[in-house]
């Protein structure tokens, strides 16, 4: 078994770190609003694959308390992606690889820039998850995590995928990062941005209104132009099968139901959202690819106008 730090326990971090502790591994979170009501009461996990509840799970309110692992996963949003080096660095050994299970591009490069090393990986995760009240998290649908290592090394992918053997998660591996994270904005910018753009809606509104879904489909067409130029311009042989993904897409959204993605909750209650690492980036990205994104421009734009954090 191997010890994980959980940097980030949030929705996201809470419920797959659990998950980990499920299956027999030495998980400890690192916890700031929840630390009380963790201690009190456990770490619950209400999940359409049967709830269950960490009653004494290893928490901590400083890094340092957690000491090295055997592997990170780092679920922070992106908006405190500078602060990630320093939470981690306290939980790094010798050997020590780094998960995060976080949205965007540019992610792992940072992580390995900051922490010296290229022992990182990134999980793209499929799943409705939200917070409930302090030590509660709400699974709702989906779950599946695929892996993708920074350099593309397959046997650190089967390292990846070792850890998680024995948990009740769906996991694949990816050969290429860098196809993977544009394949999953294909989702992240059209239902995290237009939940947002459209006024505070859920994705349910944008799949079941004929303009809005069009403006989804346009979106997912114009990530599927840049990321495979950038596959092309990285010499990358993988390519993104546009048609697929998009329908690939729309089929999981379609029953969802009226989900609220997580840009859309932090944008409610007031939080910074993840603008850069979701929408400035690959626009930046496209522009220097010399790809026209017109519609990723303007929805960064907007969301860049209504980020709780400019006020």
């Amino acid at each position: 078994m191997a010890s994980v730090a959980v940097i980030g326990a949030g929705a996201v971090g809470s419920y797959y770190g659990a998950r980990l502790a499920q299956a027999g591994h030495d998980v400890r979170f690192l916890l700031r609003r929840d630390y009380d009501a963790v201690a009190a009461r456990g770490l619950r996990i209400e999940s359409h694959h049967g709830d269950f509840a960490l009653d004494s799970p290893t928490i901590a309110r400083d890094p340092a308390a957690i000491g090295p692992v055997d592997w990170v996963l780092c679920g922070l949003k992106t908006t405190s992606l500078d602060a990630a080096p320093a939470l981690i660095r306290p939980c790094l050994g010798p050997g020590t690889r780094v998960l995060a299970i976080m949205n965007g591009l540019g992610i792992e490069e940072a992580l390995s820039d900051a922490l010296g090393t290229e022992r990182v990986f990134g999980g793209l995760g499929f799943t409705c998850i939200n917070r409930g009240e302090p030590g509660v998290v709400h699974h709702y649908e989906y779950g599946q995590v695929t892996i993708a290592h920074l350099r593309d090394d397959p046997a650190e992918l089967d390292r990846a995928l070792d850890l998680w053997g024995n948990a009740i998660v769906e996991v694949s591996a990816a050969p290429s990062l860098l196809r993977a994270r544009w394949e999953k904005l294909c989702w992240n910018v059209p239902f995290n941005g237009l939940t947002v753009a459209a006024g505070g809606v859920t994705t349910e509104a944008i799949v079941t209104d004929p303009a809005l879904r069009a403006e989804a489909r346009a979106l997912m067409e114009e990530v599927v132009a840049a990321g495979n130029a950038a596959l092309t311009a990285a010499a990358s042989p993988e390519r993104i099968d546009g048609e697929a993904v998009i329908a690939r897409m729309f089929a999981l959204t379609d029953v969802m139901g009226p989900y609220r993605p997580s840009t859309l909750i932090d944008y409610l209650e007031g939080r910074a959202i993840e603008v850069d690492a979701i929408f400035a980036e690959p626009a930046r990205r496209a522009l220097t690819l010399g790809v026209p994104t017109p519609r990723l421009d303007l929805l960064t734009a907007l969301l860049g106008r209504l980020d709780p954090a400019r006020a």
